[in-house]
């Protein structure tokens, strides 16, 4: 391997929302995937939105803490409709970046169209799809939300890109 390149890559993926933000963390060795974990983070509606985006900054610091990861991934969001909700979403994207930026982990950001054609082999690919998908190339993985899902697959892009890109330097 590659100097700077680790044997086996532990890769924190993201998928950024204010009210939901996805996570999930895999290991890569080679050409082989591992599931190692999960989940969501949710913040409460009800809060002031400065409240919510340090709840969402604990809960991933947390995340960070507990799973140690080398890299983290986030997947790029884009929201046209509503320029609040663009705007709120852009905030929460910015705190999911810090957070690993903070812990020292070096943050990449991969395109949802990236993540489709890395996961499925079509950058269209609909929802359910991804989710069979990160499911078949994860082996045991059986995330419960959607978010999650999405997460594991922006993980999983990130991986594939490491890895042809350590090819590519060996």
């Amino acid at each position: 391997m590659p100097d700077g390149f680790p044997r086996r890559l532990r890769v924190l993926g993201l998928d950024p929302g204010l009210g939901v933000t996805g996570w999930g963390v895999i290991e890569a060795e080679a050409n082989r995937l591992r599931h190692v974990a999960d989940g969501v983070v949710e913040t409460d509606a009800a809060l002031p939105l400065p409240a919510r985006l340090a709840a969402l900054h604990g809960a991933l610091a947390e995340i960070i803490a507990a799973w140690r990861p080398d890299e983290a991934a986030v997947e790029e969001t884009f929201v046209n409709r509503n320029p609040l909700s663009t705007l709120k979403l852009g905030q929460a994207r910015g705190v999911v970046l810090l957070a690993p930026a903070l812990a020292g982990i070096p943050v990449a950001e991969y395109q949802a169209t990236a993540v489709k054609r890395a996961v499925v082999g079509r950058g269209h690919a609909q929802k359910q799809q991804v989710q069979a998908m990160v499911r078949m190339l994860l082996p045991g993985a059986a995330p419960r939300r959607a978010d999650a899902a999405d997460a594991l697959a922006v993980a999983i892009c990130h991986a594939h890109h490491r890895a042809t890109a350590a090819r590519l330097e060996g």
